[in-house]
């Protein structure tokens, strides 16, 4: 089962949601770097479960226990460990799914393609796998905002078919602002009415899915490959790794196709005072030809309504039996607000990993766009 990402910063997630622990460990960060701990640790109280009525009822605080790599509060250039020990579970909560499978979600086809699953809290198909990549990813985002610059905010576009109504000029500035709004969404009017409606299927015992928008700024030309490794493909696998997310644009995505070229296209020109090279639209979303071109980084990640839902579904068993399924356990109604901090997450693990490619392939680069006050041992 592949559980590795990453050409250079390697990150590898390991453990079930109900087992002894969740964690990762991240190869190819090198040494002497200030390891930020406690952003860490805000990364991953931002996407536990428990945060309010709007989410699982599973309290886990996710303390994160460094293991290696570290000594002295910088890294070591070894292999950081960072574990998450699991303290509330309910195992008995999945003892009818050990044997039915739940509509939608991964119970089958890890059944058919393993011959065996854990199927207590959906073992690696749970959203805790996440745990791991978002810790990782702490560690990449302050490398990213010291080094580059590079500032990545998320929020919820959309819940159901309530939209955010956010246009590009109100795009938020900050993680903080967003995390002021229970949904997610910085927007009253629309965090309101998204808030009744999952309140409401909660009651229910039915879910609801959505769209989660992310916008990366200071992003420098020139990372990702042409062909087979461009940024946005690697963006596209990393978002998709998600559990619940089906589906990923970025710029304009599926609406440019309703344009002609000479309308979509992004005209370039030279910025005052810099000197730079600009795009007076960004339909592109940042990304041309596989590179980054300088202007902000704009994706989109669509997530599926929560597969396990209190109500009756159909469904079958592994004898190969019809029956019919009413799930226990603590779920989420809207995966939505827990998805922001884990898209941002693996879009800062992408971007990292980029950047130490670009830095080892082209030295000129990393002379040109990186903070070399920053950085230890240059």
């Amino acid at each position: 089962m592949p559980s590795t990402w990453g050409k250079i910063f390697k990150v590898s997630t390991y453990g079930e949601s109900h087992g002894v622990s969740v964690g990762v460990i991240v190869d190819g960060v090198p040494a002497g770097i200030p390891f930020p701990q406690e952003e860490i640790q805000k990364d991953l109280t931002r996407r536990r479960p428990g945060q309010n009525d709007l989410t699982t009822p599973r309290d886990e605080d996710d303390l994160v226990i460094v293991e290696s790599g570290v000594f002295q509060g910088k890294t070591t250039g070894s292999p950081i460990l960072m574990k998450v020990n699991n303290k509330n579970t309910i195992g008995s909560d999945y003892d009818e799914m050990a044997h039915v499978f739940r509509p939608s979600h991964a119970d089958y086809t890890y059944s058919e393609k393993y011959g065996h699953r854990a199927h207590v809290g959906g073992g690696r198909s749970s959203v805790r796998e996440t745990i791991g990549r978002v810790a990782a990813a702490g560690l990449a985002r302050v490398i990213l905002e010291r080094e580059l610059g590079i500032q990545t905010v998320a929020w919820v576009d959309s819940v159901g078919e309530i939209d955010s109504r956010i246009e590009e000029n109100e795009y938020p500035l900050s993680r903080d602002y967003v995390d002021q709004f229970p949904t997610r969404c910085p927007k009253k009017s629309s965090n309101d009415e998204m808030e009744t409606l999952i309140r409401k299927l909660r009651d229910e015992g039915d879910s609801v899915g959505g769209i989660v928008k992310a916008v990366v700024k200071n992003l420098p030309p020139g990372l990702g490959d042409p062909v087979y490794d461009k940024l946005d493909a690697d963006l596209a696998k990393a978002l998709l790794s998600i559990s619940a997310c089906k589906g990923f644009e970025v710029g304009s995505g599926f609406q440019g196709t309703r344009q002609t070229g000479s309308r979509h296209n992004d005209e370039f020109y030279i910025e005052d005072g810099t000197g730079k090279v600009k795009t007076r639209t960004n339909r592109s979303g940042g990304i041309q030809g596989g590179i980054s071109n300088g202007m902000d980084l704009v994706v989109r990640a669509a997530f599926k309504p929560t597969s396990t839902i209190k109500k009756e579904q159909k469904t079958v068993n592994d004898s190969n039996q019809e029956t019919v399924l009413k799930a226990k356990g603590r779920h989420d109604p809207c995966v939505l607000p827990r998805a922001v901090p884990i898209v941002e997450a693996v879009i800062n693990l992408v971007l990292v990993d980029a950047y130490f490619y670009q830095r080892a392939l082209q030295p000129k680069w990393f002379l040109k766009y990186a903070n070399l006050e920053s950085i230890p041992n240059q």
